[in-house]
């Protein structure tokens, strides 16, 4: 872990957001802990980016209190917060180096040259710029740019870095290779991470805990374990991964679509549903197979190519099976 400031909590209690008569973020309670890795997940317009706004100070609160290690924080300015900010867009200044962007905050702080020297050579290292120290943003390719984002906003050692969808514009490899970085610099610098995201598997992960939004309310909170593999509520269940819906006795499963197998035929001892094979997918190790099912039901199952050993073709006679902790129980929303 590098020499940094006290990392923060933050407790959020019953905080809402209106717009005039919309109501965007609607009575959030939420405590997040210190060198915590959180990230606000959910599809455009459930609220995460207006609640990250409003932590950082750049929206006011309707009602409710933010709190930084128990103190308020509510009617602080955002520039007194002292919390470091990651956007989409990177926001570097282009006519300065690398080097001058890192410490720019340093600079403006008015702190001594030798201390601002030090600490971006540190920052530089963490994200493994030191040979483009003196090159321009324009010189840097989209992850290096983020990366000198990412260096700049953790150079002050802000108790909390807010990160708004900050590898949206990078292509799907580079992206993976920078969530792996970003992964790594947390544990090294040990700071509070907020992160808002609307992809699943950026979510799933790199974070320690997941905050499920939806129409400006919380649906779960968790770790990424719990909240896949024990999800609460259709939405859960249907927005973090892919779920099959099965009803029984009045009551809602969830069951993932991996944790399904497929027999040849139909009559197969412990089978849970019969039916005939639409179609088949394939996706190099595994095969997304969508079954008709003889109760009039879709249900989807993702299975590795090497069980595939039957070689099931569409049209196909079939049972499938699962075992009972694979289907969870849903509540009512």
């Amino acid at each position: 872990m590098l020499d940094t400031a006290p990392t923060g909590s933050l407790q959020i209690r019953d905080v809402s957001k209106l717009f005039g008569s919309f109501k965007a973020v609607d009575g959030i309670n939420l405590e997040i802990q210190k060198g915590e890795f959180l990230t606000l997940l959910g599809p455009s317009g459930s609220g995460k980016t207006t609640l990250l706004m409003m932590i950082a100070g750049f929206l006011d609160i309707s009602h409710g209190d933010i709190a930084l290690d128990g103190s308020s924080i509510t009617n602080i300015p955002a520039e007194k917060r002292n919390f470091g900010m990651v956007f989409q867009g990177y926001a570097l200044f282009p006519h300065m180096s690398v080097r001058d962007n890192i410490g720019y905050a340093l600079s403006v702080r008015k702190r001594p040259a030798s201390e601002i020297r030090t600490r971006v050579d540190e920052m530089l290292e963490l994200v493994q710029l030191q040979d483009f120290a003196e090159r321009k943003p324009t010189q840097l390719s989209g992850g290096q740019q983020q990366r000198v984002a990412l260096a700049r906003a953790l150079c002050f050692a802000p108790p909390v870095l807010l990160l708004d969808e900050p590898l949206g514009a990078l292509d799907k490899k580079l992206r993976v290779e920078v969530q792996e970085q970003l992964k790594d610099i947390h544990k090294r610098v040990g700071t509070t991470f907020i992160y808002v995201t609307h992809d699943q598997e950026e979510a799933l992960s790199m974070s320690d805990r997941i905050v499920i939004m939806r129409d400006g309310a919380i649906e779960q909170v968790g770790t990424p374990t719990v909240l896949y593999e024990r999800p609460a509520t259709k939405f859960a269940a249907g927005f973090l991964g892919k779920s099959n819906f099965v009803h029984q006795a009045g009551k809602t499963f969830a069951l993932r679509p991996e944790k399904i197998d497929l027999r040849a035929g139909q009559g197969n001892e412990g089978a849970r549903a019969s039916g005939v094979i639409r179609s088949i997918t394939y996706f190099g190790s595994m095969q997304r197979i969508i079954v008709d099912t003889s109760a009039g039901d879709e249900i989807e199952v993702d299975i590795d190519v090497w069980r595939n050993q039957e070689m099931l073709s569409e049209g196909a006679d079939v049972d499938l099976l699962w075992n009972d902790e694979a289907a969870v129980e849903l509540r009512e929303t």
